[in-house]
């Protein structure tokens, strides 16, 4: 019975954990496009004809949640010729896809 129970604690304990890993992949999302200076064409005022991130956001809304959607928007990213986003490393990049899919906030 003592098993059961700890098993019981250790999974609440890891489901607590996965709600609130949601909350702070957007925080991450959102502090990693400030220190990879993003915000510098994609904020306000905006830069060239580069969309704002609310746009962008708009965009994926309805496709939250589909993988196969974020893997395109990943690719479109990579295939976009900007030097800038060719600095941005292949995790950070999904991880900033993925926070604009998220809804940017």
């Amino acid at each position: 019975m003592k098993l059961q129970t700890t098993t019981w604690r250790l999974v609440r304990a890891g489901l607590s954990g996965v709600a609130l890993a949601a909350p702070l992949a957007c925080q991450a999302g959102s502090a990693q496009a400030v220190a990879m200076g993003c915000y510098n064409c994609h904020g306000q005022p905006l830069r060239a004809d580069a969309p704002g991130f609310e746009r962008l956001a708009a965009r994926f809304e309805k496709r939250r949640g589909d993988a196969a959607a974020e893997q395109h928007a990943f690719d479109e990213f990579r295939r976009a010729g900007v030097p800038l986003h060719e600095r941005v490393s292949d995790e950070t990049a999904r991880q900033l896809i993925h926070w604009l899919f998220e809804g940017a906030k």
